[in-house]
């Protein structure tokens, strides 16, 4: 064989394996049934080989691939392959035991049969709106431990032999309180991943079994050198950067995210120490959340259009403090661990900037997400109801344009709520949405602008769960540009008296009653009175 037709070879192998997770993708958001998966797509899914590395990935949620990751590796360990059979379906959440990101984060992964034994694994993980404990949502910031935060999960069969298994199904959803949509949701992702081992099945089939694992180690090897050489190309040295959480959750002080980029030839070693201690509160970050966010700090920086598989993620080393909050013991609270994430890859971004051409480097974003979860009895449909959604905010402004506003950032892609969805499925009713005027950072460049979203509530009793951070501490700017906003969450009474809310709490809303979020925009690049006239204008004309 040629070269040139290996070359060949790869890259139709590389499109088909990507195009097998993004079906299930596809066949997850279209069947689910929560508006969480279907309507914001707050899933992932990958696709591995039989020694637990990863082979493929959708563009969907970057925190999400290091809980499969991670989650796969813990179910090897637990359950051999000798006692896999086709059909088999496997589902798992727990952060210390399973790999999992946090709780409402579920996993189900497929071994692929291929000559009588599991060669791959397909994998799928989506954000549930509830999986129980004493706060609808299953996500407070103020989480002493992981006990409050709801159902764990090992690594368990979910399906034997091409059957759901009920029990399982039953025993999960019942310790949420949402059982039905719960039980749904879980089987469309069994469905999903049972629709990509037939893709993946075909792909053995047409190119053959040896071809196919012959080019995965060829995909992974390639992505290796190639990030190697893109490295090797950046200067040596050492980088440091410190981000802060306004809080961990359990009190006031803010606490520090310092990464360390250090670049040595062809080897990028990303440290963490010197990060605040383990956090009383929940925004503690789990291992499988931080692996996965160095991974798409290092490609987004370095190689965006480099293949998203095991080579990617061989291509850095992390060095992470024992009980510090980016490597908690058990059992710490991880359940706004997206927090966390989002800030320390705004720091890792700080650290790596100065070794890269300036025409790549970017003011901060909002490096937040804030989610507001807002639940109670639905009436009309003699229900409860769990809404959840994360906000975005403003992008930070480039070298040579401004950034983005009203979007997700960083490890968090998933989109915002449509409001006509929102008024349908619960008893609520926005009464805001636009972007937050003024909100980006000034510069030659301007940051993104924030969101506003203003919700109200139609029943009495409707409680409210805020996880959110960056009320303290705006993004800043770059290269003299200014920085962007901070959060502002407003609880609105009926006579119109607005109380400002601290950024992880719960409260209980009466009809009438509304949340105003007002998220944080991104900083502006360069000074600011080298921003043109005409580019002022337009900000006017378009009331930004």
């Amino acid at each position: 064989m040629s070269a040139r037709h290996g070359a060949v070879i790869q890259s139709v192998l590389a499109e088909r394996l990507r195009g097998v997770a993004d079906d299930i993708g596809h066949l997850l958001i279209r069947g689910a049934f929560s508006s969480n998966i279907k309507e914001r797509r707050d899933c992932s899914t990958a696709v591995f080989d039989a020694q637990g590395r990863l082979l493929a990935q959708a563009d969907h949620m970057p925190i999400h691939i290091g809980s499969l990751l991670w989650g796969l590796r813990a179910l090897m360990a637990r359950t051999p392959a000798a006692e896999m059979t086709p059909g088999d379906a496997f589902v798992m959440n727990d952060p210390y035991v399973a790999g999992g990101t946090h709780l409402p984060d579920i996993s189900v992964i497929t071994p692929v049969f291929v000559g009588g034994a599991p060669r791959y694994f397909v994998g799928n993980i989506a954000h549930h709106a509830d999986v129980g404990g004493p706060t609808a949502g299953s996500v407070s910031g103020r989480s002493p431990s992981i006990f409050h935060e709801g159902v764990r999960i090992p690594p368990l069969r979910i399906a034997r032999g091409g059957t759901l298994d009920r029990d399982v199904v039953d025993l999960i959803a019942l310790n949420t309180r949402e059982p039905t949509e719960r039980a749904l949701d879980l089987a469309t992702q069994v469905g999903a991943n049972a629709k990509g081992v037939d893709l993946l099945a075909r792909i053995v089939a047409d190119m053959g079994a040896d071809t196919v694992e012959r080019g995965a180690e060829a995909l992974i090897e390639g992505t290796r050198k190639r990030l190697a050489e893109a490295i090797k190309a950046l200067p040596d040295g050492t980088w440091t950067a410190t981000r802060y959480l306004d809080d961990d959750g359990a009190g006031d002080a803010p606490v520090a995210l310092v990464a360390t980029a250090i670049i040595d030839g062809d080897r990028l070693t990303l440290d963490f120490s010197g990060s605040g201690e383990e956090a009383k509160g929940a925004v503690n970050l789990s291992a499988s959340s931080l692996e996965a966010t160095a991974a798409y700090c290092v490609k987004a920086l370095i190689d965006p259009a480099v293949l998203s598989n095991q080579g990617l993620m061989d291509a850095f080393h992390v060095v992470a403090p024992e009980g510090s909050v980016v490597n908690p013991s058990p059992p710490a609270a991880v359940a706004a661990r997206a927090v966390t994430s989002n800030r320390l890859a705004g720091a890792i971004f700080d650290a790596l900037g100065p070794a890269l051409p300036p025409e790549r480097r970017m003011a901060a974003s909002n490096d937040s997400t804030t989610l507001i979860v807002l639940s109670g009895s639905d009436g009309a449909r003699r229900q409860s109801f769990v809404y959840p959604e994360s906000i975005g905010g403003g992008a930070g402004a480039f070298a040579d344009r401004d950034g983005m506003s009203g979007v997700h950032v960083h490890t968090v892609n998933s989109t915002n709520l449509p409001l006509e969805i929102l008024e349908q499925s619960y008893p609520l009713r926005a009464t805001a949405y636009g972007l937050c005027e003024g909100s980006g950072g000034d510069g030659r460049q301007r940051g993104g602008l924030g969101i506003v979203r203003e919700v109200e509530a139609l029943r009495d009793d409707t409680h409210v769960t805020l996880r959110s951070d960056g009320h303290k501490f705006p993004a800043p700017g770059a290269d003299g540009g200014g920085p962007g906003s901070v959060t502002k969450v407003l609880h609105i009474r009926t006579d119109g008296q607005a109380m400002e809310l601290p950024s992880k709490t719960t409260l209980t809303l009466k009809r009438g009653e509304r949340i105003r979020v007002e998220t944080l925009g991104g900083g502006g690049f360069g000074r600011p009175e080298e921003r043109t006239a005409e580019a002022r204008a337009r900000d006017c004309e378009d009331g930004l």
